[in-house]
């Protein structure tokens, strides 16, 4: 038999070997686990509901923890069974492997990844319906996959109706990250006291041939995104914002923190997709906003960038504004002064109902005033779909080995976008004095 063993040793030496270690290691696991039963004492009874620890909640909302129960003992516990549990070790087995690297069948266990002990304070938001919820969960899906499972950011979902069981449940399901479920104030998704039902309802019937100019719900959300979702009580606890909407796809793995590229180099507001608005929409938001800059100079950013969303020749706006279904931005921005003063003026001048003014132009026009170049940041570096278009990046060594895009049929190449003429921007740009004095009151 020794000399068979010899042979077989001869002809197949690395399987030979690989036999051998891997017999050890069952041996020493098993002798292992019965040394330990045999010297401890009997398994403690399961932990019941009514040892589990119980969270209390705000009004209105729901938060999902993903923590520990909290177990407070009345007296010292008896000797307990230690049970070993090998199923999660991942030990690699390959003795070629090993001897080229080290000379000795050692099993090589996998680094277990650990989330980021440094993080923002922040979070996902999402505005969502309850029908929503499996293509909110295929993006959720992505999100994690892509970015979240290595940092972990909580979630908030806002929705002018209660969330049901049911999307609460496959929504906290699809994370180990925290969920919130908050219900939106009904002052927030409403008619202001100053605005005419009546000349708002005639209004989505004079623009039913428009994209969405006959919704009553649209306007409701854009104006909800535009003054109120940064003013909700789960969001107060946040410093930065991260946008998503049901459906859109992440199309690269994302190795970094936006949230922290934000915070350390101090951003006030990051997007992937810029392109120009519909002008039926907004007939009236470029004078409202001129208007606004008249009447409050003072609060306007120097320098700024609004000559990128003017048209040189005339002083009129040129429509150009960032795709404001993702976001990545400072919610200092938005709490400001400058902002919550913008916000106000537009409300009362009736164009979220009367027209169909959008959050994106709203933001974009916001962003223009009161943010320098520097303070906007173009993560070119996330791949992003939201039907129709997408942000693919072009870098070449970041597209092959992070992405599943084209990078050839990114919006940013196409005149519809408008990304590279804010790239392009001087960062001393100042438009602010030539919008108001050269072109009039128009």
């Amino acid at each position: 038999m020794i000399k068979a063993a010899q042979q077989a040793f001869a002809r197949r030496p690395y399987r030979t070997i690989f036999i051998i270690v891997l017999v050890v290691i069952v041996l020493h696991l098993l002798f292992g686990f019965q040394d330990l039963t045999q010297n401890h004492g009997p398994t403690p009874p399961p932990l019941t509901a009514q040892h589990a620890g119980h969270h209390a909640q705000p009004e209105g909302f729901r938060v999902a923890h993903n923590g520990f129960p909290a177990q407070q003992p009345a007296e010292a516990p008896a000797p307990v069974a230690v049970k070993v549990d090998y199923s999660d070790m991942k030990i690699n087995l390959d003795p070629v492997r090993q001897m080229e690297t080290s000379g000795f069948a050692i099993p090589a266990v996998e680094p277990i990844e650990v989330a980021p002990t440094k993080r923002a304070k922040a979070c996902f938001v999402i505005l969502v319906r309850n029908s929503d919820i499996h293509d909110l969960r295929a993006t959720m899906r992505e999100l994690e996959d892509r970015f979240n499972h290595k940092f972990n950011y909580p979630y908030v979902f806002l929705n002018n109706e209660p969330f049901s069981d049911e999307f609460k449940d496959l929504t906290s399901t699809a994370t180990s990250a925290n969920t919130s479920y908050g219900l939106i104030p009904r002052e927030h998704w409403g008619y202001p006291s100053w605005i005419s039902e009546q000349k708002a309802a005639d209004a989505r019937v004079e623009m039913k041939d428009v994209i969405y100019g006959s919704s009553e719900s649209y306007r409701h959300m854009c104006r909800y995104e535009s003054g109120f979702f940064f003013r909700h009580p789960l969001m107060e606890q946040y410093d930065y914002y991260w946008r998503v909407e049901p459906g859109v796809k992440f199309m690269c793995d994302i190795d970094y923190d936006p949230f922290l590229y934000m915070q350390e180099r101090q951003l006030k507001y990051g997007f992937t997709i810029s392109i120009h608005e519909l002008v039926k929409t907004i007939p009236t938001l470029w004078k409202t906003t001129k208007q606004f800059m008249r009447e409050n100079s003072q609060l306007v950013a120097h320098p700024n960038t609004l000559e990128w969303v003017t048209d040189p020749r005339t002083g009129d706006y040129n429509l150009c504004h960032f795709w404001s279904n993702f976001e990545i931005a400072s919610l200092g921005f938005l709490r400001s002064e400058q902002y919550l003063s913008y916000f106000d003026y537009l409300d009362k001048a009736g164009g979220f109902f009367y027209e169909r003014w959008g959050d994106a132009p709203v933001h974009s026009l916001a962003v223009a005033m009161f943010l320098r170049k520097d303070e906007v940041h173009w993560f070119d570096d996330i791949g992003y779909f939201h039907n129709p278009m997408n942000n693919c990046p072009t870098d070449p060594q970041i597209n092959r080995n992070k992405c599943h895009c084209d990078p050839t049929k990114s919006i940013h190449h196409s005149s519809y976008s408008c990304t590279k003429e804010f790239m392009a921007l001087d960062p001393m740009s100042d438009y602010s004095d030539r919008i108001l004095n050269e072109h009039g009151s128009s």
